[in-house]
């Protein structure tokens, strides 16, 4: 499956609008996750597969690669994985959503 962009049909758009591309990207298992560990900075591919339990090293290279190819990470020069600006502008809008549904989870607590 090819990664999702906007312009391009995407699983629920045939036109591929930009949300549904994104959402489409997002949704794909393990991918938020990958983005969330690397809020804090570089982490090595061992390190993140450990940080993202159960993950097989197949599915987590194919993540990489998509969410590489989607300009949300790179690799630094010491070929650990980082957020491109993009990739750190939307864990910061991932921030809003964390914070619901820690209340979220209190609330079922």
């Amino acid at each position: 499956m090819p990664t999702p962009r906007p312009g391009r049909q995407v699983r629920g758009s045939s036109t591929g609008r930009p949300l549904l591309a994104a959402m489409d990207l997002l949704g794909r298992r393990w991918s938020l996750r990958i983005l969330w560990e690397l809020r804090d900075g570089p982490v090595g591919a061992r390190d993140l597969r450990e940080r993202c339990d159960g993950m097989s090293s197949s599915v987590l290279y194919t993540r990489l690669e998509e969410l590489a190819e989607a300009r949300l990470l790179e690799q630094d020069d010491l070929g650990e994985y980082q957020l491109t600006a993009s990739g750190a502008s939307l864990n910061s809008s991932l921030q809003p959503l964390d914070a619901w549904a820690r209340r979220w989870a209190d609330g079922l607590a």
